[in-house]
């Protein structure tokens, strides 16, 4: 999660649908804080993807489709990508669960196997995955990923020699919110993580802590912005929301090297950060 960005995918505000009639007056029901300023949000998408581009990644676009619904805008969510091939999710938030084949097709156009894929009961969302190294994947298990899918994420990669780990999510504000594991924690590099202390499971902590990670704690007045929602692009670079501050401070402080955008209606609105936002593809 922390190598050189070399490709990544994203769906524009406009694929979505946020700019369809038929579509915005949905908001309320996906659970955004309020109806979305579409000319923002796309303003402040091609931000984003022109410092990805800086940064000397790829960026691929998912094609509009009429199935999708204005959350497709996070494209993190509906597939994980492996060395061994893109295996596709069955999101626990039933409107995204036609995203899963609008990656997988357009991963077969990219030329991007489909290595296995989670059915029911299995619900799965990559939200909850954070790989805390090339062989070892954490799943948070909440509200948007059970134990069912867990379990067949487990089945999959363990023919990989890839040892999969469960990690439990607080209640936090309840079902209908979106409380991601990497809504708790972001890795930025191979030695450190940024996190939510306080929202983090003990056995979470000590995990990260057993593994000699650097935990990093977010500035906590910023946690409703997303402050612990930031992409690695590799080589100490980070992408974050500008409206953290705080936290991009000390994230500088540490030695890294933060480039920002606003995110006021593309992420805040939806609770979707820059990680939320892009599907990594590929990593050097």
């Amino acid at each position: 999660m922390t190598g050189e960005l070399l490709r990544v995918m994203v769906c524009p505000p406009r694929h979505a649908g946020w700019d369809r009639p038929e579509r915005a007056p949905a908001w309320r029901d996906l659970g955004f804080h309020h109806a979305p300023d579409f000319p923002a949000a796309q303003i402040q998408h091609d931000a984003l993807c022109g410092l990805l581009m800086e940064a000397g990644a790829e960026v691929v676009c998912l094609p509009p489709g009429d199935s999708l619904t204005m959350d497709a805008v996070y494209t993190h969510d509906a597939s994980l990508p492996t060395d061994h091939g893109l295996i596709l999710m069955n999101p626990g938030k039933q409107n995204r669960v036609v995203e899963a084949q609008a990656h997988a097709k357009f991963s077969l156009h990219l030329g991007i196997p489909i290595m296995g894929e989670i059915l029911a009961p299995g619900n799965s969302e990559a939200g909850d995955m954070v790989w805390l190294d090339s062989r070892t994947l954490l799943i948070g298990c909440g509200y948007r990923t059970n134990q069912a899918g867990i379990s067949l994420m487990r089945e999959l990669l363990s023919t990989k020699g890839i040892e999969v780990l469960s990690a439990p999510l607080p209640y936090g504000p309840g079902p209908a919110a979106c409380l991601h594991l990497m809504s708790l924690m972001s890795m930025l590099d191979e030695q450190s993580v940024l996190v939510d202390l306080p929202w983090l499971a003990v056995e979470t902590v000590e995990l990260l802590k057993s593994r000699g990670l650097r935990l990093i704690e977010i500035e906590y007045a910023e946690r409703d912005s997303l402050a612990c929602n930031v992409l690695s692009l590799g080589g100490k670079r980070l992408i974050a929301l500008s409206e953290n501050v705080a936290t991009n401070q000390a994230l500088r402080g540490a030695g890294f090297d933060v480039r920002t955008f606003a995110g006021s209606e593309l992420c805040i609105n939806g609770s979707g950060g820059p990680t939320c936002l892009t599907r990594p593809l590929l990593r050097r």
